[in-house]
């Protein structure tokens, strides 16, 4: 593939692999980990670090305030970052244009890598031109899965949130729904959008879109009570993130509506509220996982030149289904905070 964009990195990649691969069979002599130094003492888990030069990554990411999905990503990125020498700065803004600044801001202090979302890529254009004109790899994860490549970004790591939403249609139509209630938390957001429209795609009921203030979960709620105040033939409210599928909880009850609720992504307290069976069901992304990779795969490009799907192809996280089948061995994980 051409990736003409880091010449300074593409140069070295060859000479940085040599070098890599002999710290690394050095490590691995001693270790037998794949690499990596065996950490002494503790557990005795496989965990080890990497002896490469110290890096610096940026991730910076579309969060919102209080959306606790974005812990789980980070718990990815920082175990990453722990194995390979990394340090991770991290920040966020669901302002497209303050995201954007943040990411102004990894360039202008020269970080040896970015990991950003493309939740409204329009506005990530410029910077990520900039990161590429400074020779600054940048990959994408989250959101973004159809512009990270036009963006010039060298990886993608997530969910097809078009397939993603479809399969949970088809979900839909398996428990017997007629009337479904899309709750958009962040207008403009790509990702949410496709999501929505997937469902409406297979689902052979009915499906109509609710925005809310996603930054303001007592909003959200009073919002998701009135919609079903009036509507009492909404029969499923589909939640696009996990704090809202939890707020959704409660709107139902103060509704006095027998509508059920399913969501998009996971986290500890949702797998509880699976398990009592407040929650139907939920589509995982894996958010650890989209983290780890992007952190591990900056890491892989400066040491051995690699790029994660050859560079051309997005590494698929998602999606998979939680309900009460498999509650049980998921929330074993989510308790620790990384599914």
């Amino acid at each position: 593939m051409d990736r003409t964009f880091y010449p300074r990195s593409r140069r070295i990649a060859p000479l940085v692999a040599a070098a890599a691969a002999s710290a690394l069979l050095v490590a691995g002599c001693s270790s037998g980990s794949g690499g990596k130094k065996a950490e002494e003492g503790g557990s005795g888990a496989s965990a080890g670090k990497a002896n490469t030069p110290r890096m610096t990554v940026a991730l910076v990411t579309h969060q919102a305030p209080g959306d606790t999905f974005w812990d789980i990503v980070r718990k990815g990125a920082q175990a990453a970052a722990a194995k390979d020498n990394i340090k991770l700065v991290y920040s966020a803004d669901p302002n497209a244009g303050n995201q954007a600044n943040l990411v102004q801001n990894a360039i202008d202090q020269k970080v040896d890598g970015i990991a950003i979302t493309l939740a409204k890529p329009d506005a990530m254009k410029s910077v990520a031109a900039k990161a590429e004109k400074s020779g600054i790899p940048v990959v994408g994860l989250n959101s973004g899965l159809s512009d990270w490549k036009s963006l010039g970004l060298m990886e993608f790591f997530g969910q097809d949130e078009g397939v993603a939403g479809e399969a949970f249609g088809k979900k839909l139509n398996e428990v017997g729904a007629k009337k479904a209630v899309c709750v958009v938390q962040e207008q403009g957001n790509v990702g949410l959008t496709q999501r929505c429209a997937g469902v409406k795609k297979t689902f052979k009921g009915t499906t109509v879109n609710l925005y809310v203030n996603g930054t303001d979960m007592p909003s959200v709620k009073s919002t998701i009570t009135a919609k079903l105040k009036q509507d009492s033939s909404i029969d499923y409210v589909v939640a696009l993130g996990a704090p809202y599928a939890l707020t959704a909880v409660q709107s139902v009850s103060d509704a006095g509506s027998k509508a059920k609720i399913a969501t998009f992504d996971l986290n500890k307290e949702l797998t509880s509220a699976i398990k009592k069976g407040d929650i139907q069901f939920a589509v995982d992304q894996q958010p650890y996982l989209q983290g780890y990779l992007a952190v591990d795969s900056l890491w892989l490009y400066k040491n051995n030149g690699n790029y994660s799907g050859g560079g051309e192809q997005p590494v698929l996280t998602g999606p998979a289904f939680v309900d009460k089948t498999n509650v049980e061995t998921v929330a074993e994980f989510a308790a620790k905070g990384t599914r």
